[in-house]
C-alpha cells in the first residue's frame, strides 16, 4: 500500500482522536520510580558534578520514554504482540531505574552496575526499533527513517558501553573514571539527540494529535508528582510542626502554579495547532515542541523537587539546621533554577508551537533570576515563600490579562470534548 497504513498482523494502528492506553500508563509507572531515583542521585551528591550527572541520567531516561511515545502514536500499545513486547520493555526499564545509583560509580560486590545499566538501556532501544520496523511494513519512508535513527542510537550506546567498561582500565583512579565516564555520556547523548534532529522529520508520522499531547501532559503530571513526593519524603522521619506545614503549603503553591502554566491554556492551544498540521510538518512540530522542548520542563521540575527536599531538611530538622538558616548554594539554585528552567522550556514550547511569547512568564523568569541573591540571604522557608509569591502572582496576572481569551478557549475545548473531559488533555 502506498499510504503506509498497512501494519503487521495482530497490530492495530492508531487513528486521529485516539487517546493514551492503560498499558502506556502502566509503562509510565516505571518512570515515576526512575525520576525519584534521579532526585535521590543528585541529593546524595549535591555538587556541580552530581547535578550534571543527574541531568544526564534524566536526558537518557527521557529519550527512552520518547521512543515509546512515538511508537505508541503509531500502534496501540495494548494490542497483540506490542503488548507482550512492552511488558518486556517495562521489566528492562525497571532494571535501568534500579541501577541509576550505579550508573557512574559501581558499588562493591555483585554485577557491574554501569555495564548492567548500559546493557538494559541498549535492550530497550533495540526492542523499540525492532517493533517499529515490524510495524512499518509497507511504509518505506518510515523504514528509511528507522535505519537512519539506528546509527546515532548505536553510536551513543557504544560510548555508554565504553564508559561502563572504564574501571577495568583506570581502577587506580576512581575520580578520573567518573570524570571520563561523564564526558562519554555527554558525547553519547549529543550524538543521539543531534542525530535524530539531523535526519529530519520526513518519514516520521504522528497519527493522533490527541494521543501525543495527552501523552506528554501525563509525563508533566508525573514529574510534578515527583516534586510532591520530595516534599513528603523530606520530612518522613521528622515530627510534624508549623514550619513543616507552612513549607508544604508553599511547595504545593509552586507546583500548582507550574501545573496551571501548562494545563490551563497552553496545552489546549498546542493540541489544536498540532491537530491542524499534517505530514512532515506535524512530525517536525511534534518532535521539536514535545520531544525536545518538554525535556527542560521536566528537568526543571526535577530540580525543583531537589530544592523542595533541601528546604524541608532545613525547616524540619532542628538537629542540623536552625529555622533562620539560609538555603545557600546548589540547594537554592535547584529551587529557583528549577522554576526558571521550567519557564524557559515553556517559552520555547509556546514559541515553536504557536509562534507567540507569554510576557508575564518572561517577567517572572527574569524576576526570579534577580531575586536569587536576595533569597540567598533569607531563611530557607522565606526563600520558598518568595518563590511561591512570584509563581502565584504570575498566574494571577495571566488570569487578569488574558481572562476573556482564556475562557473562550476553554469553553470551546469543553464543547468539543464534553464537559467531563480533562482540560489540557
Amino acid at each position: 500500500m502506498t499510504d503506509g497504513r498497512r501494519r503487521a498482523p495482530r497490530m492495530r494502528v492508531m487513528t486521529e482522536g485516539a487517546t493514551v492506553t492503560p498499558l502506556e500508563l502502566f509503562f509510565d509507572l516505571v518512570f515515576v520510580y526512575a525520576l525519584t531515583q534521579v532526585t535521590a542521585l543528585m541529593a546524595a551528591d549535591l555538587t556541580w558534578g552530581g547535578l550534571g550527572r543527574g541531568m544526564l541520567v534524566l536526558a537518557l531516561l527521557w529519550w527512552c520514554w520518547c521512543c515509546y511515545a512515538w511508537l505508541g502514536n503509531t500502534l496501540r500499545a495494548d494490542e497483540g504482540v506490542v503488548r507482550l513486547a512492552l511488558f518486556a520493555v517495562i521489566g528492562t526499564m525497571f532494571v535501568v531505574a534500579v541501577t541509576i545509583p550505579e550508573a557512574f560509580v559501581d558499588l562493591p560486590g555483585g554485577l557491574s552496575g554501569p555495564v548492567v545499566f548500559a546493557a538494559c538501556y541498549l535492550a530497550v532501544r533495540v526492542l523499540h526499533l525492532v517493533i517499529y520496523w515490524h510495524a512499518a511494513r509497507g511504509d518505506e519512508g518510515l523504514r528509511r527513517q528507522l535505519l537512519r535513527a539506528a546509527l546515532p542510537m548505536l553510536g551513543g550506546a557504544t560510548l555508554l558501553f565504553t564508559a561502563a567498561l572504564l574501571p577495568q582500565q583506570l581502577s587506580d583512579d576512581p575520580q578520573r573514571v567518573v570524570a571520563i565516564r561523564t564526558l562519554l555520556w555527554v558525547l553519547a547523548l549529543a550524538i543521539d539527540y543531534g542525530g535524530i534532529m539531523a535526519i529530519g522529520a520526513r518519514g516520521w508520522q504522528l497519527y493522533s494529535a490527541a494521543h501525543w499531547t495527552e501523552r506528554h501532559g501525563l509525563i508533566i503530571i508525573i514529574a510534578l508528582g515527583e516534586s510532591l513526593v520530595a516534599l513528603g519524603v523530606g520530612v518522613t522521619a521528622l515530627p510534624i510542626s508549623w514550619p513543616i506545614i507552612v513549607a508544604a503549603f508553599l511547595g504545593i503553591t509552586v507546583a500548582a502554579a507550574l501545573w496551571w502554566a501548562y494545563f490551563d491554556v497552553v496545552a489546549i492551544a498546542a493540541e489544536r495547532v498540532l491537530h491542524r498540521a499534517q505530514g512532515a510538518e506535524r512530525a517536525a512540530l511534534g518532535r521539536d515542541s514535545y520531544t525536545y522542548l518538554h525535556l527542560p520542563m521536566v528537568a526543571g521540575i526535577i530540580l525543583l523537587a531537589l530544592g523542595f527536599k533541601k528546604v524541608l531538611a532545613y525547616v524540619g530538622d532542628e538537629s542540623h539546621h536552625r529555622l533562620t538558616d539560609p538555603l545557600h548554594g546548589l540547594g537554592l539554585l535547584a529551587l529557583y533554577g528549577g522554576v526558571i528552567l521550567y519557564l524557559l522550556g515553556h517559552l520555547g514550547f509556546r514559541l515553536r508551537n504557536m509562534g507567540s511569547v507569554n510576557w508575564p512568564r518572561v517577567v517572572a523568569m527574569v524576576l526570579l533570576v534577580a531575586l536569587l541573591p536576595v533569597a540567598d540571604h533569607l531563611p530557607a522557608l522565606a526563600a520558598l515563600g518568595l518563590l511561591a509569591l512570584v509563581c502565584a502572582a504570575m498566574v494571577a496576572v495571566e488570569v487578569v490579562l488574558f481572562g476573556e481569551a482564556r475562557r473562550a478557549l476553554r469553553d470551546a475545548f469543553l464543547d468539543e470534548h464534553g464537559a467531563g473531559a480533562p482540560p489540557g488533555r
